[in-house]
């Protein structure tokens, strides 16, 4: 039986990040975006309510979905899938879209004035720290896919050895404050691949945390019948970890993870509860959601541009764009799907 809150929960977090990059525009993180409007501590501040969690369940869903998938397919019919699915986009991706996104910024930070056939020259020839904000080189938001497609390599190496039903069995026992504490790996893990922001190890963990103890009906049932615990402790220490961000530019790392992991139980809980449907939305986003995150960005990042220079209000570009960007590339993908090649090359199904 099909869980649709998977589906449901993962359309929610991709259609978060029409925000969140919004509000990237303004952010005082110490690095620009690939259009920056200036620091602004409230906009900054509201990404920290999201940052945390979003991506971790989106790692946490698609090591439960893995599991899933790998009960019907063998060994290689599931590589052959992820290659398909993943590594197809990303090349596409990083070959039409990102140059597009780092053009913008060339134009909006430096006033490039060249063709897109020059931009594209230089984005394949200069490296500096991957950010793009600077035109250079860059994966982009497309990190998600390729960091998803090496950790899928690695997960199978784990689970060739040690067996779902073994490890399951075990944490069938633990309690509601062991499963809480399983942040600690979360935390210590990192520390490993650590790109930036961006951490294989701590994404791994997660894919395997959404493999073994999320598929699991009794350990997610024991972490539904503790939601009130579960649900009160996300919303303290995150409104605690907002606070202190605004107030001290705060953003540590164990106190993130923390903050991660309940976000990442509380989804599950809510998902579960409340999201465990389908209907005529919900079944276009599941087909839709994984072409939006691919589109999304240059979308935005277009759009940011030209709100930045034609509005002055900062109400007025932040409705624009977000609303504008997700319209537009809805639009694109309605048109793309309808395209074979290009329907293949962004993963529609």
């Amino acid at each position: 039986m099909r869980k649709h809150y998977l589906d449901n929960l993962r359309t929610i977090m991709i259609l978060l990040l029409f925000p969140v990059h919004t509000f990237m525009i303004w952010n005082n993180y110490g690095t620009k975006f690939y259009v920056w409007a200036g620091e602004n501590k409230l906009l900054s501040s509201l990404i920290i309510i999201v940052n945390p969690w979003i991506m971790a369940v989106l790692f946490v869903i698609a090591g439960m979905c893995a599991r899933y998938s790998l009960e019907k397919r063998s060994v290689k019919e599931f590589l052959k899938e992820r290659f398909s699915k993943l590594i197809i986009p990303f090349v596409s991706g990083i070959l039409l879209l990102v140059p597009i996104q780092t053009l913008y910024a060339r134009k909006f930070f430096f006033g490039y004035n060249g063709n897109i056939l020059n931009n594209y020259e230089y984005f394949f020839t200069h490296f500096t720290d991957l950010s793009g904000n600077d035109g250079c080189f860059t994966p982009g938001h497309l990190w998600f896919i390729l960091f998803l497609f090496i950790i899928s390599l690695l997960a199978l190496l784990i689970i060739r050895y040690i067996p779902y039903e073994k490890v399951s069995a075990k944490l069938e026992k633990v309690n509601i404050i062991g499963i809480i504490s399983l942040f600690v790996p979360i935390w210590l893990m990192s520390y490993i691949g650590a790109f930036g922001v961006y951490s294989l190890g701590r994404y791994f963990t997660l894919y395997l945390l959404g493999y073994y103890i999320f598929t699991n009906e009794k350990i997610t049932d024991k972490i539904v019948k503790n939601k009130k615990l579960i649900l009160e402790l996300f919303c303290l220490f995150q409104l605690t970890l907002v606070i202190v961000y605004y107030n001290f530019s705060y953003y540590g790392d164990i106190f993130v993870n923390f903050v991660g992991w309940l976000g990442t139980l509380s989804c599950i809980i809510i998902g579960k509860l409340y999201l465990n449907k389908e209907s005529k939305i919900t079944n276009y986003f599941n087909k839709a959601s994984f072409p939006i995150y691919i589109l999304h960005l240059p979308v935005l990042v277009i759009i940011g541009y030209y709100s930045l220079i034609m509005i002055d209000n900062i109400v007025l570009q932040i409705c624009m764009i977000i609303f504008g960007s997700f319209i537009v590339t809805i639009l694109v993908y309605e048109i793309i799907k309808k395209i074979p090649i290009l329907k293949k090359m962004i993963g529609v199904r």
